[in-house]
């Protein structure tokens, strides 16, 4: 019982514990300081301890990995992600590493990727085709050894043609389009995927051929002869299906992130990235930085106060005794993935906003979950980024220089703004020319709710940065 409290790390049944302890240690004539001295040792040891020959090894396996990850940076990592190819919180966080180290990690590609992840230059790490959803290791093998046998892939029909099909389906193909996999051909990603029934259609037909052993009239085969091709062209897609289109097939976001197009305005909103704020929460909780709005709602005494934004990756409802609902979200901003539970009062604030796929800035209390043993949020207020924009910001400003404010420009300006001036966010007018440059407020009525599509149409017209919303 006293091993099973240790090991469970439960205070209430070691303090039951001592007292069995103490009494069995005096009747077999211990002293009574020597019994309580060892007690404490065990007690102290329940915590976190293992002996010293365990803590050596652990020691030098420390040193081993800290000098590989110093001398051999791109190589240590790209084993370190092989290890945990199939957990993607964890690839998610060693890729957010990889950044922080300067290492490149590029997608994965048929014609260069193996099984695992490897090393194309000291600084560049290659994603391995195993980590791909929807791959099976029999299909990239069978990839694999076509490509060393017979050369790089051409093109996506020269990959339909020379792959087994009865290995690599429509599936894997429409997941290696998704994931990049085939972007070194020189095609989008669009192109591809509009292409790939008449890729399939063709090697299927070139499959039967050779099976039947069809030749011509001289004795030559057709099939050798390239078969009638008719391929579309199209322009890559807009970033968010692309985007998606990773999500589905990586489980994370490679070449970009949803909320990297807000992460100048966010620096200076939340307390920090998801991987920075868990980081930081062994130190004891601090006032809100200035000009931030802090969380003062329900938390527990162990959490502290934090602002944090990420995508919504997953999101779970769930319906209390009373009736009430929970909301259980899993939040990711590239650098780390968090959990965040909304209790039945928030919930019902909020629902409307809530789903998969939203960027949501959130405050409430960061603490640890007992259960899963991760850190956790405790939701108080959510945002939309419209919201958080126009919750913090502190001006729009638009640059405009002399040789724009010419041919209607003014009214064109004033047509863009009369849908949005209901907010309270004020508008500037940085303006530049003759030498000389001046920034003009424009006066209350002229406010606005700074939205998503208002900075798109106010970039359209004035140009792309010469848009921006300052902060506190």
């Amino acid at each position: 019982m006293l091993r099973r409290a240790m090991g469970k790390k439960k205070a209430g049944e070691m303090a039951k514990q001592r007292s069995i302890f103490q009494e069995g240690a005096s009747a077999r004539g211990v002293d009574e300081k020597v019994a309580t001295g060892i007690f404490d040792l065990m007690e102290k040891f329940a915590g976190y301890g293992f002996n010293k020959s365990h803590s050596a090894a652990y020691a030098l396996v420390s040193y081993q990995t800290a000098w590989l990850k110093s001398h051999y940076p791109a190589a240590f990592m790209a084993a370190v992600l092989s290890a945990d190819m199939d957990n993607t919180d964890k690839i998610v966080h060693l890729i957010a590493e990889c950044r922080d180290m300067k290492l490149q990690v590029v997608p994965p590609d048929v014609n260069r990727s193996l099984y695992a992840f490897t090393v194309l230059s000291d600084q560049t790490v290659v994603y391995g085709l195993g980590a791909i959803k929807g791959v099976g290791q029999a299909a990239i093998e069978g990839m694999i050894e076509v490509r060393n046998n017979g050369g790089e892939f051409a093109d996506l029909f020269d990959l339909c043609q020379r792959v087994d099909l009865r290995k690599v389906n429509r599936r894997v193909f429409d997941a290696l389009i998704r994931a990049g996999a085939l972007d070194s051909m020189g095609e989008t990603r669009a192109s591809q995927m509009a292409n790939l029934d008449q890729a399939l259609k063709l090697a299927e037909q070139h499959s039967r051929n050779l099976d039947t052993g069809q030749n011509d009239l001289f004795g030559e085969s057709e099939a050798a002869a390239p078969l009638p091709v008719n391929k579309q062209v199209l322009p890559e897609w807009e970033e968010e299906p692309r985007l998606q289109g990773e999500m589905d097939s990586l489980g994370l976001y490679l070449t970009g992130h949803p909320i990297t197009r807000y992460d100048v305005e966010l620096k200076h909103i939340i307390s920090g990235k998801l991987a920075e704020v868990t980081a930081q929460c062994t130190v004891a909780p601090t006032a809100a930085p200035k000009g931030k709005k802090d969380f003062r709602g329900r938390r527990g005494a162990d959490e502290r106060a934090v602002t944090i934004a990420g995508l919504v990756m997953s999101m779970r409802v769930v319906k209390t005794q009373r009736g009430g609902k929970i909301a259980f979200l899993t939040l990711d901003d590239r650098t780390a993935r968090i959990d965040v539970r909304v209790f039945p009062d928030v919930y019902e604030k909020y629902q409307a906003m809530l789903g998969k796929n939203k960027v949501l800035v959130i405050q409430g209390g960061i603490g640890l979950d007992d259960f899963s043993g991760n850190y956790q949020v405790t939701a108080q207020s959510l945002y939309d980024i419209n919201q958080a924009r126009a919750l913090f910001a502190r001006r729009l400003v638009v640059g405009v220089e002399s040789s724009q404010a010419g041919n209607g420009f003014v009214a064109r300006l004033a047509d863009i703004l009369q849908p949005f001036s209901e907010g309270h966010c004020p508008v500037c007018i940085d303006y530049r020319g003759g030498g000389a440059e001046a920034r003009v407020t424009l006066g209350d009525d002229w406010s606005v709710n700074p939205s998503d599509e208002l900075l798109h149409r106010l970039r359209d017209l004035a140009g792309k940065d010469r848009v921006a919303v300052e902060y506190a």
